[in-house]
């Protein structure tokens, strides 16, 4: 049964929220679920190798929580990188270009030669010939064109072969299942040596030094914007009783028509962890 499920259960059953006086805090029954809960999934398909944590530990954001078997994803890498140093090779190599500008940078030295030859003399060089220098001449040009040309198609693989290299890295670290927030592990769903699919939970995680306390307020009661109030939660009777602060993070804008209530939920600090997912209490909302 989900939280949003006993809730209902609970205070459409009970459907008397006290009436308060003006100017006193009002008060909800609330129950207590995670901030922050996650099943922790796979982002890859294989093998689980290694399963770093235990249930009950405190795990930091980011902290490695199981590996699953890498060695396929590390040749990936290791294919990769070599592809894309072969790529760079043939993408800084500007022999090409230089030779095909030595040999435009000749011919037109030698066209010009012909030229002012001409110019000297007229009938020492033929037209014919004159023509074919030229005709050379643009040639070498074009060529040298295409040499940059392809040069730039080499360096645009480069780059393709470099997207390569990320995405097999990237492909390796989903090997890791990471914490997505600081928590602690309730649950380990998968066992080493088992072979887990793409998605599946594979540890659930669950931030416990903030909670929600979930609870539905009489909609006559919302005489003001009770969203930012500071609020109190109280749990357990003498020597069992326990407090915490919090803030007032929503008030729902809807209202269920048979009970004229709205959904509230308040965000608790629970720095040492003593109070815990589920239990039951009141909000002491002040205004």
């Amino acid at each position: 049964m989900t939280y949003q499920r006993l809730l209902f259960c609970l205070f459409s059953i009970a459907a008397s929220v006290p009436v308060t006086v003006q100017g006193e805090p009002l008060i909800v029954e609330v129950v207590l679920s995670p901030l922050d809960a996650a099943e922790v999934p796979a982002q890859q398909t294989g093998v689980l190798k290694e399963i770093v944590v235990k249930e009950g530990a405190v795990v930091s954001e980011g902290e490695t929580l199981a590996r699953l078997d890498s060695r396929q994803a590390k040749l990936d890498v290791a294919k990769a990188d070599l592809e894309s140093a072969q790529a760079e090779a043939k993408a800084t190599n500007r022999i090409r270009v230089k030779f095909a500008e030595k040999s435009l940078a000749v011919a037109q030295a030698e066209l010009e030669r012909s030229q002012e030859s001409i110019s000297q003399f007229a009938k020492s060089i033929s037209q014919s010939q004159l023509d074919v220098e030229r005709l050379t001449v643009e040639k070498l040009s074009l060529e040298a064109a295409q040499a940059e040309h392809e040069l730039e198609l080499d360096q645009f693989a480069w780059k393709l072969k470099q997207q390569e290299v990320a995405e097999a890295k990237l492909r390796l670290a989903q090997h890791e299942v990471q914490a997505p927030f600081a928590g602690t592990v309730a649950l380990i769903w998968a066992r080493r040596g088992e072979w887990v699919e793409l998605g599946a939970p594979v540890v659930r995680l669950v931030a416990i030094d903030k909670l929600r306390a979930e609870g539905f307020l009489d909609v006559d009661l919302l005489t003001e914007n009770l969203v930012g109030k500071e609020i109190i939660f109280h749990c357990g009777e003498g020597d069992q009783a326990t407090t915490a602060r919090g803030t007032l993070r929503f008030v729902s804008p809807e209202m269920d028509p048979v009970t004229r209530q709205v959904r509230v939920w308040a965000e608790i600090d629970n720095p040492s962890g003593e109070i815990r997912a589920g239990q039951q209490g009141t909000l002491e909302i002040e205004k």
